[in-house]
């Protein structure tokens, strides 16, 4: 029995040395692959150099393997890209095309400039479209030891008929325009005349009394070096109209509304409101550094009035009737007066209101709102104010800031469902209910609260570190082992 639990024992210092040997590697990775990131950009800048087509006759490829071969999908040719070469020593890489006639028996070595960087172990696949095309994704590069692996994840195409090759980034965004029929069921592209909006994600799109479309916003990403892309949240608009005489005829139009326009913002939502105007809630605005991205999210309200071209800032009037009520209740109590006097300051103050959801795991969420006085709001302050919901204890009922809501409108009201919004690394998303009165525009009805049992968040946990801080504070360490261990021998 003590052998076993001996060898037992030797059997779990040898997992323990092995789970950190993996994790001393893994703090390496990051480093090692800032190196190959460094060795592939110093071979880009060799094959920057090349600056037109050159197809020179060649003998056969020297060996590798890992490489790609295509067969034309126009000519009796194949097409070879890429590889790797071992020589028991060094590892090479390639990036080399070449091209082998089957009716001539003869290979060509083609360069061309700007190719894809040097790997192995890629996709590849040939097409017709185009005059014929050649599809390069992903693969990977090793460093010349063996030892360090760099893995890609980019797309490239070959215009085999033009011979360019042009990287197609991981996102393309678009800014042409179709129409629907639904009487023939039927798409047809636009071909708008004039300037339109540059290519982006998240617009928003309304209609006019005149059947013109409002496109208003959205977001776009450049990449500005190696994996790393910046953001661009557009705050422009603009309108598309049919020509007058020139039936299935469309221009573009840049408009600059006047008004109380919204910050810029994405993830913003629209509904149709009443009197023919667009209506605009929440979103959100990122702040966009080299390694991390902050949301605010924002829960305002506006309004575009295309008759006018204007943009108006919703405002809420409040709940009269309940603020009427309670100041007469509180004109029935004695030295209440005296006591709002005091404590009451001299100018309405923005109220914060926290609120903490608590998920059915135990995390808890807090969600912070500040919310304007009520003079800000574009309303003169007066006695009534003294008797806010605010000051009078009873906070605001509206949507918290969120993005991405879900927004209808019926019979002059509007209603909001759902959403998300972010809290530390967390996205909480929502699926509480408001109405608004567009009407009367008085104050926010929750029909559905938040329920902290819908919220759930799967955290990732390093399983492996956990169980190291559990055996650490058992003293379960590979010392304390072998000391039992040579206790068990003198006890034999």
């Amino acid at each position: 029995m003590g052998k076993k639990g001996k060898k037992e024992k030797k059997g779990r210092g040898a997992e323990k040395t092995a789970a950190k040997m993996e994790k001393k590697v893994s703090k390496r990775s990051r480093k090692e692959e800032e190196d190959l990131e460094a060795l592939i950009a110093h071979f880009q800048t060799l094959d920057a150099r090349r600056t037109q087509v050159v197809e020179t006759p060649c003998s056969p490829p020297s060996p590798r393997l890992n490489a790609s071969l295509s067969a034309h999908p126009e000519k009796d040719e194949l097409i070879l890209f890429g590889g790797e070469y071992f020589n028991g020593q060094k590892t090479l890489l390639y990036n080399e095309l070449y091209t082998y006639s089957i009716r001539k028996d003869a290979w060509t070595k083609v360069d061309i400039p700007n190719p894809p960087p040097r790997r192995c172990a890629h996709q590849a696949v040939a097409v017709p479209q185009g005059g014929g095309q050649l599809w390069i994704f992903g693969g990977e590069f090793a460093s010349p030891d063996g030892e360090q692996f760099y893995h890609y994840r980019d797309l490239w195409v070959l215009h085999l008929a033009t011979k360019t090759w042009e990287q197609v980034r991981d996102y393309i965004y678009y800014n042409d325009v179709y129409t629907f029929d639904l009487d023939t069921s039927t798409w047809t592209k636009l071909s708008p005349s004039g300037t339109g909006p540059t290519p982006r994600s998240g617009c928003q799109m309304s209609v006019t009394p005149q059947g013109s479309i409002v496109i208003y916003g959205g977001y776009s990403k450049q990449r500005v070096r190696k994996d790393v892309d910046r953001g661009t949240q557009h705050g422009d608009m603009f309108l598309l109209k049919p020509e007058e005489g020139r039936e299935g005829r469309w221009a573009w139009t840049r408009i600059n509304p006047s008004g109380a326009k919204p910050t810029p913002r994405s993830g913003f939502s629209v509904a149709a409101a009443p009197n023919h105007q667009t209506l605009l809630f929440g979103g959100v605005c990122d702040e966009e550094e080299e390694e991390s991205l902050q949301g605010d999210f924002l829960n305002d309200l506006y309004f575009y009035d295309p008759a006018r071209n204007r943009w108006f800032a919703g405002q809420l009037k409040g709940p009269k009737a309940e603020k009427r009520r309670r100041r007469r209740g509180k004109r029935a109590e004695p030295g209440t007066a005296d006591k709002q006097e005091v404590e009451g300051p001299g100018a309405p103050e923005p109220l914060e209101v926290v609120r903490e959801v608590v998920s059915e795991a135990g995390t808890v969420v807090t969600i912070k709102q500040v919310l304007a006085a009520p003079s800000s709001a574009g309303r003169p302050a007066s006695d009534d104010d003294e008797d806010s919901p605010d000051e009078a204890g009873v906070p605001t009922v509206e949507p918290s800031p969120r993005s991405n809501a879900m927004l209808a409108v019926k019979h002059g009201r509007l209603y909001l469902y759902g959403g998300m919004f972010e809290a530390g690394d967390r996205q909480v998303t929502l699926s509480d209910l408001y109405c608004l009165d567009l009407h009367k525009m008085d104050a926010w009805t929750a029909l559905v609260e938040a329920d902290p049992e819908n919220q759930e968040w799967l955290e990732e946990t390093d399983s492996e570190e956990d169980s190291d801080e559990v055996e650490g504070a058992e003293g379960g360490g590979e010392d304390d082992e072998d000391d039992e261990d040579e206790e068990e021998e003198e006890d034999d």
